[in-house]
């Protein structure tokens, strides 16, 4: 079955002026902002780098190339680099912030399509702790870091350019993308033309609810894999489209290499696995039973704990297994009354919404 990088076989050779910008071009720009282009996309909206030149200059360090984070995304960097479509399209407006003490995990670049229209790629979840910690604090706060940060950063590119915008991402990025969209001022959000959300996470009531969400909801595009677990978490108000994924197991869904593509759009499916149903009704069950207070203490105890390991990021934390897990289980043993209650406690309210809902995959 065909994906990303067949598209750009089919497809390289037609520059946007020939074929109009579409879905697939939409998840290549948002997984551009995954590539560690430090250094090599200027930080000002006002300057420019061609992608050709960009992936050029990454390819010849070898140290920005062992910080990519999939194998997949440097065969797309060289077939963009080399493909009418894409080449000359130009680089700017990259920021990169990783922040320990805020928990704050955030990056984003910007894509000139055209003299008028301009694609806001916000980077999605990367492999810090840090980053996944940002993640599950978005189960007790709102906003986290990420997405004030994320309205900050399309404000300043709309000041600075011309046109229309697209705001777009995949997972976490995702995410950022619908909500500097529904929170940014009003004069940015009129030149907002679509939003693009791949595959990420929705949002609590109060920022469904919120009158930015209710004016941008229409413009926003959902995609996600037909066993989603991730773009299933928390609440979504806009309509979704699933797509078709060649992996089996809902997490490896995720991966956007793995959506079959026909022609110019994702190969769609009616609806969602009973798999992932059921992990979405037990997950939102399980978080609608714990209290802002409660969810927080239980991530903040279980990150403490992984801490332990002194592991920054997932590479490192899966490097040893087995020495990793005897000082979490360590650290475990050496936990307060009151932060093992929390923990144990969670954990039995989590399998009380597994059983409830078994009864999904039963019938």
């Amino acid at each position: 079955m065909s994906n990303i990088i067949d598209y750009l076989d089919w497809r390289g050779d037609l520059s946007l002026k020939m074929r109009d910008f579409n879905e697939v071009d939409a998840v290549i720009l948002s997984r551009l902002s995954y590539i560690p282009f430090d250094n090599i996309v200027p930080k000002s909206f006002l300057t420019g780098v061609s992608i050709k030149s960009a992936v050029k200059d990454l390819l010849n360090d070898p140290g920005a190339i062992e910080k990519v984070y999939k194998t997949s995304d440097l065969l797309m960097l060289k077939k963009i680099s080399e493909s009418p479509r894409f080449s000359r399209l130009s680089l700017c407006g990259y920021i990169n912030q990783w922040d320990a003490s805020s928990e704050k995990q955030f990056s984003a670049l910007t894509v000139k399509i055209s003299e008028d229209l301009y694609f806001i790629s916000y980077r999605g979840t990367d492999n810090t702790l840090v980053g996944w910690k940002e993640d599950f604090n978005m189960s007790f706060i709102c906003p986290v870091p990420a997405q004030q940060s994320a309205v900050a950063y399309i404000e300043a590119a709309a000041r600075c350019l011309k046109g229309n915008l697209i705001p777009g991402g995949h997972s976490k990025g995702g995410n950022l993308a619908a909500y500097s969209a529904a929170f940014c001022n009003r004069d940015v959000q009129n030149r907002i033309e679509k939003v693009y959300n791949f595959d990420g996470p929705g949002f609590d009531e109060k920022v469904l609810e919120s009158e930015g969400y209710k004016e941008i909801c229409g413009k926003i595009i959902t995609f996600i894999p037909q066993s989603s677990i991730v773009g299933m978490l928390l609440e979504h108000e806009e309509k979704y489209t699933i797509l078709k994924s060649v992996e089996r197991n809902g997490l490896m869904q995720h991966d956007v290499y793995s959506w079959v593509i026909s022609r110019d759009r994702f190969e769609r499916l009616k609806d969602v696995t009973d798999s992932s149903r059921f992990l979405d009704h037990t997950l939102k069950d399980w978080v609608k039973n714990m209290t802002p207070a409660q969810r927080e203490a239980f991530v903040d105890t279980a990150y403490a704990l992984i801490s332990q390991t002194g592991a920054h990021t997932l590479r490192e934390l899966n490097s040893n297994v087995a020495e990793n897990a005897r000082i979490v289980l360590s650290s475990l043993k050496g936990l307060d009354d009151d932060s093992r209650e929390i923990l144990f406690k969670s954990i039995g309210l989590f399998f009380k919404s597994l059983r409830s809902n078994l009864q999904i995959l039963l019938n």
